[in-house]
């Protein structure tokens, strides 16, 4: 029987730089087309996760190398380089590495910002999509419940989430001392980042009515205006969009600035001079530093948003390690259920195996009292491994021994002997007490 494996093949920000990753990214019309690749190449059980960090496959193949390559060469087409050329962008996962990844990534332990809430409800949107399509089985199924279940524990048991929602609270209260009420502002987001998303979805709970989106790909950013309801500003005229925003946030990771003293000078004199709360949510950062030097322009990254939300660097690293030791013991858990699974059809076969040989003894031996009867099973049914021990004995050489003591450690276990054998021995040691007890009591009866 062949035993399918876990594996997981993606890029993401640790792996590639923003521009690749753009390149990769689906939006949601496109991903059935990629799916469909998927399937043609022979990935029956997959699911195609597009985020800002990372774009990946999580799939379930009896041949995981071959697999993988075959999901790379989809990935290399849609960015249009040579598989050779772009696999050193990739990262790989398979067996329990893929498990615990994908675990991970359910719980928001491998984004950017650890604990944002938006990678759950996305790899949950994967699912469906491939689920409609049909390119879900029963384990692909089975590890991404749990995965699921381990997210509910980590949300429930830590305050790791805390952390990522305190950064957009702490963004909201910013931008009030400098504005005032929300719902005369304006926002620009720049870039889809994870984090960017959140704390916008933060400002817009707190009032903010008007939003603009750009991104480096237009057809994202422009698929994002129509899901969020806002405006979408083409790359091209970011310039223009940046001079209308109260408030910037930029979630784009490129790997440069994207804003410069020369961009935001040119906005500030074309609002005279209105100040501009500019949220830097990238990593690496969006904006050059000397930005925040500028009169009017109002710089806050992710580490001035954390010390306004008061949270201790030490609080949120307990809350990372109490989330991975329930990511590691779910993990632990899944194995273990897999592997009770997998047994199964083994042990279903042994019992079949002795029920033939009963009925087959009954037949034969239909006259047989129940001792003689019970006697000739046991003779039949161990007579097999019996034999098969013996030859492992007859071969001295050292793969025979190794086999023959693997054998029997796996005899022992199985059946329990050296626990029936120890029960017997006590069984044995308390018959000798009570024989010892009694003839005391008989000696002492014979001098009374």
């Amino acid at each position: 029987m062949t035993t399918a494996s876990y594996l997981v093949i993606g890029a993401s920000h640790r792996t590639c730089s923003g521009v690749i990753r753009d390149r990769l990214a689906t939006d949601d019309a496109e991903v059935p087309g990629v799916l469909e690749r998927l399937r043609a190449a022979g990935v029956t059980q997959a699911l195609w996760l597009s985020t800002c960090d990372r774009v990946e496959v999580q799939a379930v193949h009896p041949r995981p190398n071959e697999a993988a390559l075959a999901i790379a060469a989809v990935m290399a087409e849609r960015v249009g380089m040579a598989t050779a050329d772009f696999s050193d962008q990739l990262y790989t996962r398979a067996g329990p590495d893929a498990i615990r990844h994908l675990f991970a990534v359910a719980c928001s332990l491998d984004s950017q910002i650890i604990g944002e809430p938006h990678i759950l409800g996305q790899l949950k949107a994967a699912h469906r999509g491939a689920a409609t399509l049909g390119l879900t089985g029963p384990e692909l199924e089975a590890v991404l419940q749990a995965a699921y279940a381990a997210a509910k524990r980590v949300r429930s048991e830590t305050p790791i989430a805390e952390g990522a929602t305190s950064l957009a609270a702490a963004a909201i209260q910013v931008a009030r001392d400098l504005h005032g009420d929300l719902k005369r502002c304006s926002a620009l987001l720049i870039g889809l980042g994870d984090m960017g998303t959140l704390v916008l979805d933060g400002l817009r709970e707190a009032g903010l009515s008007r939003l603009t989106i750009a991104a480096p790909v237009d057809r994202r950013a422009e698929a994002a205006a129509r899901r969020l309801s806002g405006h979408f500003a083409p790359w091209a005229d970011l310039d223009s969009a940046l001079a209308g925003a109260d408030i910037v946030v930029t979630a784009t990771g490129l790997g440069r600035y994207i804003l410069s003293t020369a961009m935001m000078e040119a906005a500030l004199k074309r609002r005279r001079r209105r100040p501009i709360f500019v949220v830097d949510a990238a990593i690496p950062s969006d904006v050059d530093p000397a930005v925040a030097r500028m009169d009017g322009a109002f710089v806050y990254d992710l580490a001035d948003l954390e010390r306004v939300a008061l949270q201790g660097r030490v609080g949120r690293e307990a809350a990372t390690q109490a989330a991975w030791s329930i990511v590691d013991e779910a993990v632990a858990a899944f194995a273990r259920d897999r592997a009770e699974r997998a047994a199964v059809p083994a042990v279903a076969a042994l019992r079949a195996h002795f029920e033939r040989e009963r009925r087959r003894l009954l037949a034969d031996h239909s006259g047989l009292d129940a001792g003689s009867a019970t006697r000739l099973l046991v003779n039949r049914l161990l007579h097999p491994p019996s034999e098969a021990l013996r030859e492992m004995a007859a071969d001295q050489d050292g793969v025979g021994l190794a086999e023959r003591a693997a054998a029997e450690r796996l005899l022992f276990r199985l059946f329990r002997l050296d626990g029936t054998a120890a029960e017997e021995r006590a069984a044995d040691e308390r018959a000798a007490d009570e024989r010892d007890e009694d003839e005391r009591r008989e000696s002492g009866r014979h001098l009374q």
